[in-house]
């Protein structure tokens, strides 16, 4: 069991960013402007953007990249199932690296609740 809390994680970096926001207004400014008008839904929804995230975070070995975007995969209801398909998808372009980081995901969702929809199967 691995000893890292994405909440701990998570909560570490918005206080960091808060400072960097203070201290780099308009990049952070610019920043925010970029994520927001990304995740915007669109051909893509809410959850297929962040999805996507999550896959790059999870082969780009990123723990914060994981715990935003867990939780806000968690807050927009995101099925297991897609879940689990975008961490194959992560880990068959990663490799190896990318399994460690795929598994740390799962512990993500467990961790901020497994609010997951349930699949068309389990309904």
């Amino acid at each position: 069991m691995s000893s890292k809390s994405f909440v701990e994680i998570t909560q570490d970096l918005n206080r960091a960013i808060a400072t960097i926001r203070a201290a780099a207004p308009g990049t952070m400014g610019g920043f925010s402007a970029m994520a927001k008008a990304a995740l915007e839904p669109g051909a893509l929804s809410a959850i297929d953007k962040e999805l996507i995230a999550l896959a790059i975070g999870v082969a780009g070995h990123c723990d914060g990249c994981i715990g935003f975007h867990v939780k806000a995969l968690v807050r927009l209801g995101v099925e297991r199932e897609k879940f689990i398909e975008t961490l194959a998808v992560a880990v068959y372009m990663g490799g190896g690296p990318s399994l460690m980081y795929a598994a740390e995901a799962v512990r993500a969702l467990e961790e901020f609740g497994e609010a997951c929809q349930p699949t068309a199967s389990e309904v």
